[in-house]
C-alpha cells in the first residue's frame, strides 16, 4: 500500500469499492444499499458509507431513497439511448484528436492499458478486460489533450463506464482497440474516425446482445433495443 492509499479517506475507498461492485454487476440494478449492512460488511462506521452513497448518487449510479438507504440505479431504454448518443458525440472527437495529438509518452501509456486489456481478455477474467477497455477509452480523451472535453469525460465517468461494461465480448472489443491505437499511433485521423464509428455499433450490438441474454436469464424484458 502507498502512503497516497494509506491516508486516502474512508469514504473513498468505500466509493470506490461500491462502485466498483455496481459496475462489475456484483450488486445487481435496483437492489438495496443499506447504510447499517455496508458499514457491517465493510467493518466502518456508517458515517464514511453514507458519504460513499451521496458520492455515488452524484455519479448517476445510485438512486436515493427514504432515510438510510438507497437503490443500484436500474438504467431504462430512454437513459440507455441518453449514454449512447452522448458517448457516440464525445468518443468521436477524443479519437479524432488523439490522432492528432498524440504523443510519445501518450502512446505508451495507451499501448500499457491495451496489452492489459488483452490481457485479461486472453484468461477470460471479464471484470478486469472491462475495466481495462474504459481505461483505454478514458486515456484516448486524456490524448486528446481538450481540457473540457477531459472535464466532460469526468463528469460522466462512472456511467460511462458502466455502459462499456455490458457486454461479454472481450476479444472482439481488445481486437478492434488494436486497430484504433494502430490508427492513432499512424495519426491517420480520417481512419480512425472511421473505425471509431464502427466500434461504437459493435458495442452498441453486443450491449444488446448482452441486455437479452440477461433477460432471459431473469425473465425480464430487457432494457433497451
Amino acid at each position: 500500500m502507498t502512503a497516497a492509499e494509506e491516508f486516502r479517506p474512508e469514504s473513498e475507498r468505500i466509493t470506490r469499492a461500491l462502485r466498483d461492485q455496481i459496475i462489475d454487476g456484483t450488486r445487481a440494478p435496483g437492489s438495496r444499499l443499506v447504510e447499517r449492512e455496508i458499514a457491517a460488511e465493510l467493518d466502518v462506521s456508517r458515517l464514511p458509507v453514507r458519504d460513499a452513497l451521496r458520492d455515488l448518487v452524484n455519479e448517476g449510479l445510485v438512486t436515493p431513497r427514504p432515510r438510510t438507504w438507497a437503490v443500484v440505479r436500474e438504467f431504462t431504454a430512454s437513459d440507455i439511448a441518453d449514454l449512447v448518443e452522448v458517448r457516440s458525440a464525445l468518443e468521436i472527437l477524443a479519437f479524432r484528436l488523439a490522432a492528432q495529438r498524440r504523443t510519445r509518452a501518450g502512446l505508451a501509456k495507451l499501448r500499457a492499458v491495451l496489452d492489459a486489456e488483452q490481457a485479461a481478455a486472453a484468461r477470460g477474467d471479464g471484470a478486469e478486460a472491462r475495466r481495462a477497455a474504459a481505461d483505454f477509452h478514458e486515456t484516448v480523451t486524456e490524448l486528446a489533450d481538450n481540457a473540457l472535453l477531459n472535464e466532460l469525460e469526468g463528469t460522466l465517468r462512472s456511467r460511462m463506464r458502466w455502459l462499456l461494461g455490458q457486454h461479454d465480448e472481450f476479444a472482439v472489443v481488445a481486437e478492434e482497440h488494436e486497430e484504433l491505437f494502430r490508427r492513432i499511433e499512424a495519426r491517420d485521423v480520417e481512419g480512425v474516425e472511421e473505425l471509431a464509428l464502427h466500434h461504437l455499433e459493435t458495442s452498441q450490438s453486443k450491449a444488446t446482445e448482452h441486455r437479452r441474454r440477461l433477460a432471459g436469464e431473469t425473465g425480464e424484458s430487457p432494457a433497451a433495443e
